[in-house]
């Protein structure tokens, strides 16, 4: 299972939970969400994600490249927190997500 656009891509271009203009939107079929916005009220570039019925996360990034990179990373690691064998195991990466991020 991969990502793909969330809303078959009709996000980009509107504005976001931050108030930015959403540059990726996307989706994964095990259950989460990720969108990355610039010039929102709270930083230049932010990411936010969640986990439906678990988690919801914001991240903040000065710069285009660094909000990609985050980006990038934090959509990799929310797939290893969709796959955790146990709640226990999930709880303890959840927690390494959210003090990395």
């Amino acid at each position: 299972m991969t990502w793909g656009p969330f809303a078959d891509g009709s996000t980009v271009g509107s504005q976001g939970s931050e108030g930015g203009i959403i540059l990726r939107d996307e989706e994964h079929p095990l259950g989460s969400r990720i969108t990355l916005e610039r010039g929102g009220a709270t930083a230049p570039y932010s990411i936010t994600c969640g986990i439906y019925g678990s988690m919801f996360h914001t991240a903040c990034a000065g710069n285009e490249a660094d909000g990609a990179s985050m980006y990038e990373a934090m959509r990799d690691r929310l797939v290893l927190l969709l796959e955790a064998p146990t709640e226990d195991e999930y709880l303890a990466m959840l927690r390494r997500f959210v003090d990395d991020y």
